[in-house]
Order: C-alpha cells, then structure tokens, then sequence
C-alpha cells in the first residue's frame, strides 16, 4: 500500500512510549498519536493517587526509575513527570491532542481517522491502556438522577464531593483506597464491599511485591489460570499512600468504616445488599495466608530465616446496611473497568469477553495489527510498569523483523 507511515502507535501511555522506544531503538519509522497529552491516564487519577508498587518495578526500556527512593511509591505527579520526561528523552515522535476516532483496513494496510484527517500505516501498535471504560451496574444510571453519582475517573478529593454521607461501591482496590481516603478526611462513608485478594504490605521488613516477584507470581500467563474471567479479577487491595501500609476489609473496619455486602440494585429509597460480607472477608483472609505463604516459600527457598505465620485476626466482621439513597450527598461507584475498542472497525476482531484475540500481541484477524499493555497479553505483568516493556520490546523486535 502506499503509506503515510510505516508503524503507527496509537496512545503515549506507558505502553506506547516502550513500543516507541524500542521502534525507535530498531530504527523503525514510526509515530504515535495521543488523543490528550502524554500519559493523560495518570493525570485522570485522583490527587493524592500513589503507585500501589515500589518505585524501582518502573522499568521501562530505557526509562527505569534512578531515584532516590526505590522502595518507596511515587505520586501521581511524580509518575507523570517521569513518563514526559521518559518520552523526552529519545524525542518520542508523539503527535499529542490527536485522537484516533476510528481504524479500518484499507489496500493491505490501515487508515485511522482522526479530526486533523486519515493516516495510512502498514502496521498499527494500539497501546490505549489495561482497561478504558468505567463499569456501572446497570442501576447506577437510575441512581443518577437521585443523588450525585461519580466514578474513579470524576474523583479528585474528599472536598471535590458535595457535602453529607458517602457511599463507595466496589470491592477493589480503588474503592479501598478511597473510602480510606474519605474516612481519614472526616467523612461519614460506608463501603458496599465485594471479594478481592488482601495482600500484607511488607513481609519481614520487606515488601511484598518484592517477594512476589522471586515466587514467580507476575511471569503466569493466562494459560496458567483457571479461566480467561481472571481479566476481570479485583487485584489486590492495597495502598502506597502514607510510604505503604495494610489496606484491607479488617484494617477499614477497624478504622471505624461501617462496612456492607455488595449492592445488587435499587428499590425505593433502600439499596437492596447481598448477603455475602463474611465471604468477601474470607477470600482476602485466604488470599492473605497464601501470599504469605508464597513468601515463606521465597525464604526457604534462599536459606533465609524462616517467616512466622501471618497474625491475622480471624474475628468476624459486622456487616450493615448502606444508608438510604434520601441520606447521601454522593455516591462513588468504582467497580473496575472494561475494554472499550468499538472504535477498530475490523470484524471478528475481539473474543466474547471484549479483548482482542492476538497471538503474543499480533490479531490473529488482522495480521500488522498489534496490542501492547493489554491484560495478560503474555504474562501477569503485562499492563504493569515492572512488565510492559518486555512485551513493547518483543512486539516491536516482531515489527522490525
């Protein structure tokens, strides 16, 4: 075909600055498109947003964190400087404030439109991110119009929701970490929980993540797992905030944070609860005692000295009901995240749970086509700022050759 370019990468998230880094390594011509500016996902965080993982997992190709506190966990702030400062430093060839509106196959090739026009390229590299629309139960547009309703992306502060009682939904890591938010601010907040994995946030000094990372727990691959839905699996609950701490159903409830089952919808001015907190409870307790146990095997494994047994309080947890909808100023629904790629128009292109079906990150339907930063695109560590750069670099290795 006849070309505008040869490689087009389409988003300058994490991602799409390893896939340029390493283009541009093998001296491949290429550019990136990026609907906002570069990084636009960090910044949609909210303020006091820190990484859930230490500052030296950032190992980006070529972009590494070289600062002065490895162990530690950047903010927001902090994780957007470095990526700009990562794309600046091999002059990234990113064309910012230009969203791709739709791609389509033409003459052996691919055109995406964009407001500024169409641009041919014989091979496209979508990096637009893990996941990229907001999931609201079905409820939650009825709850709308009621009271203010908002998700992660619309949260900034405690003081950017309208006076009066908040109530979280979601049981994952960001409903955590903001209902611990809300509750330190002074807010009167409930979490309507559902099951995630509890992690300790150190082990023997030591962070877990580290010793997650000698268990092997980040190279699974999907293959590893019990079903492709772990795509959708809660990581997790975990906080970065505060130099790292434990995060998880039992800390909350013994800040004082009153605590539900998962809202299922609706009716009146009542939210109608499952009856399910103690087995929410008990999946994080397990997933507790397993990490735990992954790092105990670590220790064993390298001659250190043996790891006591986690001290986890196995005392049930008093589950109540949410307020009335008539009793709340706002309402945060942060229940996790969907793949949004409606805008490649190429058919068959996705599996049935809306993920592209790819072979270590080309389309199986349509060959030039690539993915990079998808969930479990070949291993846990994937869409991870410790992992995203392996598989940039093998895409792009792919892409060269």
């Amino acid at each position: 075909m006849s070309a505008d370019v040869d490689v087009l990468v389409i988003g300058a998230g994490q991602a799409g600055l390893a896939v340029s880094h390493e283009l541009g390594s093998a001296g491949v011509e290429h550019v990136v498109l990026e609907a906002d500016r570069i990084a636009r996902a960090w910044s949609a965080r909210w303020d006091s947003f820190h990484l859930v993982t230490p500052n030296h997992t950032v190992r980006l190709p070529g972009g590494e964190y070289r600062g002065e506190e490895p162990h530690g966990f950047m903010a927001r702030d902090e994780v957007l400087a470095h990526l700009r400062e990562y794309a600046a430093s091999f002059d990234a060839p990113v064309e910012e404030g230009r969203p791709v509106t739709a791609l389509v196959q033409e003459d052996g090739g691919f055109r995406a439109e964009t407001p500024l026009g169409g641009i041919r390229a014989r091979n496209v590299v979508v990096c637009t991110g893990a996941y990229q629309r907001e999931h609201r139960p079905p409820w939650a547009s009825e709850l709308a119009q009621r009271v203010y309703v908002t998700g992660p992306g619309g949260y900034r502060s405690p003081d950017s929701l309208p006076d009066g009682r908040v109530l979280v939904i979601g049981g994952g890591q960001t409903a955590a970490q903001l209902t611990e938010e809300l509750h330190d601010a002074g807010r009167d907040v409930t979490l309507a929980t559902g099951s995630a994995p509890s992690m300790p946030r150190r082990i023997a000094g030591r962070d877990t993540v580290d010793w997650l990372e000698d268990s092997g727990f980040f190279e699974h691959t999907l293959a590893d797992m019990p079903s492709p839905a772990v795509r959708f699996a809660a990581n997790p609950l975990a906080t970065g905030a505060r130099g790292g701490h434990d995060l998880t159903l039992r800390t909350l409830a013994a800040a004082g944070v009153p605590l539900s089952g998962r809202v299922i919808g609706v009716d009146g001015d009542e939210f109608v609860v499952a009856d399910d907190l103690a087995a929410s409870v008990a999946v994080g307790d397990e997933a507790y005692r397993q990490i735990w146990g992954a790092a105990a095997g670590v220790a064993d494994a390298k001659g250190l000295p043996a790891l006591p047994p986690p001290d986890l309080d196995d005392a049930p947890l008093e589950s109540g009901k949410p307020p009335r909808v008539s009793e709340l100023g706002a309402v945060v629904v942060a229940c996790g995240y969907r793949p949004a790629y409606g805008w490649i128009r190429i058919p068959d292109l996705l599996d049935d749970m809306g993920f592209p079906v790819h072979d270590g990150g080309r389309s199986i339907r349509a060959p030039g086509l690539w993915f990079v930063g998808m969930p479990w695109l070949s291993h846990r560590k994937s869409p991870l700022l410790i992992g995203v750069g392996e598989d940039a670099a093998a895409v792009a290795r792919r892409i060269a050759t």
